[in-house]
């Protein structure tokens, strides 16, 4: 199991990048936006919100393949992006 004593911000800093990563891809960004509920409007509104940054790697734990993907494209290991969501979760 990951470490999930990680300092905030850069708990935040994974979370936004993997968001970021997210929504480069329109299929991908349609999806999230579908299975969670949040609207565009929802994102930009409360991007700072642990639970939201929470929900968009929940979202990414939910499907390995991106998870990994993701992980891969913003320089971090699958186990940091859950240990971010554990910890998002915690703070929410």
């Amino acid at each position: 199991m990951g470490r999930t004593d990680t300092n905030p911000r850069d708990t935040q800093t994974v979370a936004l990048n993997a968001l970021v990563w997210t929504l480069s891809d329109e299929r991908r960004a349609d999806r999230l936006v579908s299975l969670t509920g949040l609207t565009p409007a929802d994102l930009r509104a409360r991007l700072a919100e642990p639970g939201v940054l929470a929900a968009c790697l929940a979202f990414l734990e939910a499907h390995e393949p991106d998870l990994i993907a993701c992980a891969d494209a913003v320089g971090a290991t699958p186990d940091a992006l859950v240990a971010a969501r554990a910890a998002l979760d915690q703070a929410a």
